[in-house]
């Protein structure tokens, strides 16, 4: 049943009439070249003074964002479910039923039906059935625009809807101006593509999926006939949330409507009444927790991109204004995200630890050479949701575990950090067979009163004295991870040189402590070659994608293209780079990067590793490293080819004293190498090119000599001394 009209309406509605009577008295009275000439004048003036949103419509649209094939929809951003369809794509039928419905007389009055207007206004004065409106979908079209343009405040947009005559008159001005600007068929496309079909679908792209999962172009009579039927009522209508009873009834009003107007004969109307409604519904995913396919795995990346988009002066010159452009602008991204790598690195990361685990894996890939971010997992549901009591980040979060930012600083990443000791020395000119007789434990100029000091000194120790101790070169050092060669290394270098390098290659301290020592202390942080400082799996991947491009960093990128709703690229895309280091130091740092893997270096020297086992899993040429941070609270391993740079790190994001132990260091490296392995399936196999001899240095070790304990020929026996080198041998 219709509404009741409260008297104020049904006052407007009589006014309206007596004016609009005179209207069409003088169209009756006045010779047609005349009144022709007057409305043409009318027109022209008017279009003159047209807002820009009508000339130029700038009607808010979702915004697509798509995985790197360009067809794997990850979710739309919108304040409005709406996306423009060119005429060609919405179905012949759909475009019949909307003008028998709405506007019979469309293709032949000039943007105000006068005649058609007095006649609603006669029938809703006397009260005769359902109230009319008379509107032309010209006239329906200018209303729409001037009640969502954006650009215009809230009052204005209001006021495009107000009962008023002033309002009425302006907007026949409009629509007649219009008409003589645009063609038939133009004003009718622009009036599909913004029209409201009720359940938050506005214009027919967004109606046809929100209601029957399909394209404009592939909608049936039955179909098209019952979206056409919603416009006049669309939440009452609507079969989704309103009447169904009601919805049907209009199909069958516009099915008349179209059998009168000739656009379809009596029997297609008949047979089109008579099919059940069959709907399916598509709720369209909108933001970051309601992905496409239930994906929110892809959450994280969707975010780290949304953040990445506020970040881009290109959409805007606030914050505010970006967002706006995100949700109401209509791109179409292509993003960097790759769903085979990523469908890896997740089941790899809920492998180690499983979703409700309040431990957890957050696992980052990158492309070397163009910063492209091609994955980001971790064990947690990207989800609002609430958790289990006592369970405040798992299994739903929505923190930035993988990226960093917010609340997450990061995590200590370990002896990974000792790469940028070793950059830092390689760029001072010391080669890759400097060497040192690394003790077990290394007093250093550092004063410390904690348990294990050396004479109220800091001083680190190996882990595996046995097998790391003695004399070793970058080459060995790096690949058993030998804490006191290292240290001693960034002594010689400078410990800021040192910090200064991870800053180069895209390490961010985002803990206060941290980005203080750097900034104020640098040179005084001994342990930071030890990897103390909290960093994430992101900045962790991408600094060592740098060394895998031969030293040319780029920043973090989530997109491939960004085009506007108007089709034109944004020039945001390409990726942002720059040589920070020499190609022959990272080469050099590459070299020994293949010790930790279980591969040899251009020059033979490796001679042991922490994660062997890599080699054996991807196949090919790969480098990397391992890191535990002290007690193994954290560990982490960093693995790269050319052609991708993965990063791993272990740990409890809501507790660092939570220690996640050294039994879990297999499995994170065995996660890292098998999403490498993902990554370069298929590609070709692409070696790493070698350092300069100079930077090598002359790899030659000094002839071993007898400790103290052996130096007594009584002690020199076959098995004391058999003993003795097969403990060096190791280390």
């Amino acid at each position: 049943m219709p509404s009741p009209r409260s008297p104020l309406s049904r006052l407007f509605t009589v006014l309206l009439a007596g004016v609009l009577a005179g209207l069409v008295l003088a169209v009756a009275v006045l010779p047609g070249n005349l009144l022709g000439g007057f409305v043409a004048k009318a027109a022209l003036g008017a279009y003159a003074e047209l807002p820009d949103s009508l000339r130029t419509p700038a009607q808010p649209q979702r915004s697509y964002l798509y995985a790197n094939d360009g067809k794997t929809l990850i979710t739309t951003f919108y304040d409005v479910n709406r996306t423009d369809v060119p005429l060609a794509e919405i179905a012949p039928v759909m475009r019949q039923a909307i003008v028998a419905a709405e506007d019979r007389r469309f293709y032949s009055h000039g943007g105000a039906d006068l005649r058609g207007l007095a006649r609603a206004l006669v029938a809703n004065v006397t009260g005769g059935g359902t109230e009319q409106g008379g509107s032309t979908l010209t006239m329906q079209y200018v209303r729409n625009v001037l009640k969502t343009d954006p650009t215009r405040t809230a009052e204005e947009r209001q006021a495009a809807t107000d009962q008023t005559i002033g309002r009425k008159l302006q907007e026949i001005r409009y629509a007649n101006a219009l008409e003589k600007t645009l063609g038939k068929d133009e004003i009718l496309n622009r009036y599909l593509n913004i029209a409201y079909f009720g359940s938050g679908a506005y214009g027919v792209a967004a109606a046809s999926q929100r209601y029957f999962g399909k394209p404009p172009a592939d909608l049936t009579l039955a179909e098209a006939a019952l979206l056409a039927g919603l416009v006049q009522a669309p939440d009452a209508y609507s079969p989704i949330s309103g009447d169904k009873d009601q919805a049907l009834a209009r199909r069958a009003y516009v099915l008349d409507a179209m059998a009168e107007t000739g656009a379809i004969s009596t029997q297609q109307a008949a047979a089109a009444k008579a099919e059940q409604l069959t709907l399916h519904p598509t709720a369209q995913p909108n933001g970051c927790t309601a992905l496409a396919g239930g994906h929110d795995d892809w959450g994280y990346f969707c975010d780290y991109l949304r953040q990445w988009w506020l970040a881009q002066p290109a959409f805007g010159d606030t914050v505010k204004e970006r967002e706006q452009a995100l949700r109401r602008g209509g791109y179409t991204v292509i993003t960097s995200l790759d769903p085979k790598i990523q469908q890896t690195a997740q089941q790899q990361a809920t492998a180690v630890y499983g979703y409700d685990n309040k431990r957890a894996l957050p696992v980052a890939a990158v492309e070397p050479g163009t910063g492209r971010v091609l994955a980001m997992a971790v064990n947690r549901h990207y989800s609002l949701a609430d958790n289990p009591a006592g369970q405040s980040n798992h299994p739903n979060t929505v923190n930035p575990l993988i990226s960093g930012g917010a609340s997450v600083s990061g995590y200590q990443a370990g002896s990974t950090f000792k790469l940028f000791t070793m950059l830092a020395a390689l760029e001072a000119g010391k080669p890759l067979a400097t060497g040192f007789d690394a003790p077990a434990k290394l007093p250093t100029r550092y004063a410390s009163d904690a348990e294990g000091n050396c004479g109220g000194k800091w001083c680190p120790a190996n882990a595996n004295p046995e097998w790391m101790d003695g004399y070793r070169m970058m080459w060995d050092g790096y690949g058993r991870s030998v804490n006191t060669y290292f240290v001693w290394l960034a002594e010689q270098v400078g410990e800021d040189k040192v910090v200064e390098m991870a800053q180069r290659l895209g390490i961010t301290f985002r803990a206060s402590s941290d980005a203080a020592f750097a900034k104020n202390d640098a040179a005084n942080w001994g342990a930071f070659t030890l990897g103390v400082a909290a960093t994430t799996p992101l900045d962790l991947a991408n600094a060592y994608a740098t060394v895998a491009a031969e030293g040319t960093y780029c920043a973090p990128l989530p997109v491939l293209s960004v085009t506007a709703a108007n089709g034109e690229k944004v020039d945001v895309g390409q990726p942002s780079c720059k040589q920070v280091l020499d190609p022959d130091v990272a080469r050099a740092a590459t070299d020994a990067a293949r010790c930790p893997v279980g591969q040899q270096s251009a020059y033979g020297q490796c001679n042991g590793g922490t994660a062997t086992s890599v080699d054996r899993i991807v196949g090919r040429p790969v480098a990397g490293k391992t890191g535990s941070s002290e007690q193994n609270a954290t560990e982490t391993f960093v693995g790269f080819t050319p052609q991708v740079a993965v990063a791993g790190i272990a740990a409890n994001p809501d507790d660092s004293t939570d220690l996640v132990g050294s039994a879990v260091q297999a499995k994170v490296i065995d996660a890292v190498a098998r999403i490498i392995r993902t990554a370069v399936d298929g590609k070709p196999v692409r070696d790493f090119a070698a350092p300069s001899p100079e930077l090598a240095g002359n790899p030659q070790r000094p002839e071993p000599k007898l400790p103290p304990q052996l130096q007594d020929q009584q002690d020199q026996s076959l098995p004391n001394l058999l003993r003795w080198f097969q403990n060096r041998s190791r280390g």
